[in-house]
């Protein structure tokens, strides 16, 4: 099922369109917003952050209802870099970017290799470990007040979170598939963020 992010300015307009192609559409809430059209083709939308939602079945409403929280915050990993914010609502309060070198894999056999994959397993952690330390400084008054959105690789993020440090973080979805972190693609993932989650299935 293709999911899409959709902003909440361009919410209205996304359920207009999907109207358009598919012969209209019927609204109904469950804890998000779904909408069926007569030739079968459906979309279900959820809050970012893991918000509920208890309003009218209207587009419009459900716009209104995208919140941003007083603080949160994006954690990006991959054995390429990281990149790491902390928001204020709209505002963005402390980011890190951060790249490593962690080596490629090697096709030599024997001993060759089994010291190559050591030494690639050593840089991985000490990225890893660099991501996590400021993790913690940028992301520690969030982890009491806000949750955190996570994207890059599953495997590094999931090494820098069980950092004993970082296990109060509450990482809620969407999921971001990302490059290595750069300014630039931090900049949309904190867009991606906050955007309405569009699960859509076209018959």
């Amino acid at each position: 099922m293709p999911e899409v992010l959709v902003p909440a300015e361009r919410l209205a307009r996304w359920v207009d369109n999907f109207a358009a192609r598919h012969g209209g559409v019927a609204l109904a809430t469950d804890d998000g917003l779904r909408g069926r059209a007569p030739d079968g083709s459906t979309f279900a939308m959820r809050l970012p952050f893991d918000g509920s939602y208890a309003g009218p079945p209207e587009a419009e409403a459900f716009a209104v209802a995208v919140d941003l929280p007083p603080a949160w915050g994006v954690l990006l990993v991959r054995k390429g870099g990281f990149a790491v914010a902390r928001m204020a609502g709209a505002e963005l309060v402390g980011h890190k970017i951060g790249q490593r070198h962690v080596q490629g894999r090697t096709k030599a056999g024997g001993q060759s290799q089994q010291r190559f994959a050591r030494r690639r397993d050593n840089q991985a952690r000490e990225a890893y470990g660099a991501a996590a330390d400021h993790a913690v400084r940028v992301l520690g008054p969030v982890v009491a007040a806000g949750p955190v959105v996570t994207g890059g690789d599953h495997t590094a993020v999931a090494e820098v979170l069980g950092d004993p440090r970082l296990r109060g973080l509450r990482v809620t979805g969407p999921w971001l598939a990302v490059p290595d972190p750069r300014r630039r693609v931090l900049d949309q993932a904190l867009l991606d963020a906050r955007a309405v989650q569009v699960s859509v299935t076209n018959t």
